[in-house]
């Protein structure tokens, strides 16, 4: 399949699982469906470079977490800010999937989904509100390369450097979309401000411990 990636200073020697351990899926290799995501993410860096790759599955043990609730539980275990004191029953849940899969995909968490995404974790909007949110916004999915065979599977087709012409406009357009789309988020998040479930309250109840 065809997928896209942005270094903010460019690939060097071979592919390999290292990102930092705290994005969404963890630490891997991402790739994104959607060619501007990347680009937005990349804008601010000294020499950001854009790449086209091509990636084959076939051979990789691939988990997929639908645009649910457990997609966001995952991506708020993995960014570490589920407490302390409640991990281990998600340590349970999740570091199964982690260490039985070459491939983690699933929606991802762009410029405009995560100001959606700390409004959850801080109980500013439910699940009901989230789940309409991750609907509204049609985002793309992003696959995550665990390990060193997935890395494997990875092949560069095309490589090009930003400009710092293109960096201007891709921040003031990352802005002006994060905007818009709060706006509409907040839509939402009012209209289904009784429905649902708020982060808390999920981590109660899938724990059995209470919050405070």
């Amino acid at each position: 399949m065809r997928l896209y990636h942005g270094s903010k200073s460019g690939l060097s020697g071979a592919i390999a699982p290292v990102s930092r351990d705290v994005c969404d899926f963890g630490r891997g290799f991402y790739m994104g469906t959607e060619s501007t995501q990347p680009l937005t993410l990349i804008c601010h860096g000294e020499s950001p470079k854009f790449y086209d790759i091509d990636f084959d599955l076939e051979g990789l043990r691939v988990h997929r977490f639908e645009p649910d609730v457990e997609w966001a539980m995952f991506v708020a275990w993995n960014r570490k800010v589920i407490p302390n004191r409640f991990r281990s029953c998600y340590d349970d849940r999740f570091l199964p999937i982690v260490q039985s899969s070459d491939v983690i995909a699933g929606k991802i968490a762009n410029d405009r989904m995560v100001v959606v995404l700390d409004w959850f974790f801080n109980d500013f909007i439910s699940d009901v509100g989230l789940l309409m949110a991750l609907q509204a916004l049609g985002l793309g999915d992003q696959y995550c390369a665990k390990t060193a065979k997935a890395c494997e599977h990875v092949r560069i087709a095309g490589e090009r450097a930003l400009s710092s012409d293109e960096c201007a406009a891709l921040r003031t357009r990352s802005e002006s979309q994060r905007n818009a789309a709060v706006k509409m988020v907040d839509r939402i998040r009012l209209e289904h401000r009784r429905d649902g479930m708020f982060f808390s309250e999920i981590i109660e109840k899938a724990t059995g411990r209470k919050w405070l």
